[in-house]
This record gives C-alpha cells, structure tokens and sequence, in this order.
C-alpha cells in the first residue's frame, strides 16, 4: 500500500510542465497506483525512470493515440488496470480505415 506522503508528494516532481490537469491527473494515477514495486524492492533511480517511461507511454497512448509495440502496449494496459480516465479521446488507426475501405 502507498503511504499517504508518498501519493501526495512523490509524483508531484514528474509533472510536465505542458501536462494539461486531465492528463497529468491520470499519469499520477498511474505512477501512484505502481509505486512501490510489488516486489518491495526499493525503487532506484533507474526503476524510477521505468516508471515514468512507461507512464508516458500509457498517456500517450490513451491522449494521443501514439501506437507501441504490442507487448508494450499489454504491459502498461495491465499496469493501468482499474485508473479510470474519462472523455478519452477513440483514435482510428490505419489498419481500420483500411478495413472500412473493403467493406
């Protein structure tokens, strides 16, 4: 479980500076929702950098339709289970406008 001071205070200092409110409020979720590791294992500076790594990846995906590769895609999915982000924009890719062409 993530002790109070480290939800309030830890993700504050990786805001971008362009995050949007909506957007940062749902990367915060997400880095606050897979900190600490589940293997209690302290989180080094180099685990720290995954963490927001793979929180950007998942914003960017979910805000900006940013496609990654498929195993990537599944993990950062798994680690976002349950965030809830609302008024995500639906982003059509090029595989399905392709499909819509045959139709």
């Amino acid at each position: 479980m993530v002790s109070e001071d480290c939800e309030a205070e830890f993700p504050e200092r990786f805001r971008s500076y362009s995050e949007n409110d909506k957007h940062w409020q749902a990367r915060r979720a997400f880095i606050v929702r897979n900190y600490p590791p589940g293997d209690g294992e302290a989180l080094s500076p180099l685990r720290v950098d995954q963490l927001l790594s793979l929180s950007m990846v998942w914003a960017n995906h979910i805000f900006m339709g940013c496609s990654y590769n498929k195993d990537l895609l599944e993990k950062v999915t798994e680690m976002a289970e349950g965030i809830e982000v609302e008024d995500a924009p639906h982003f059509t890719t090029r595989d399905e406008l392709m499909k819509k062409g045959k139709v």
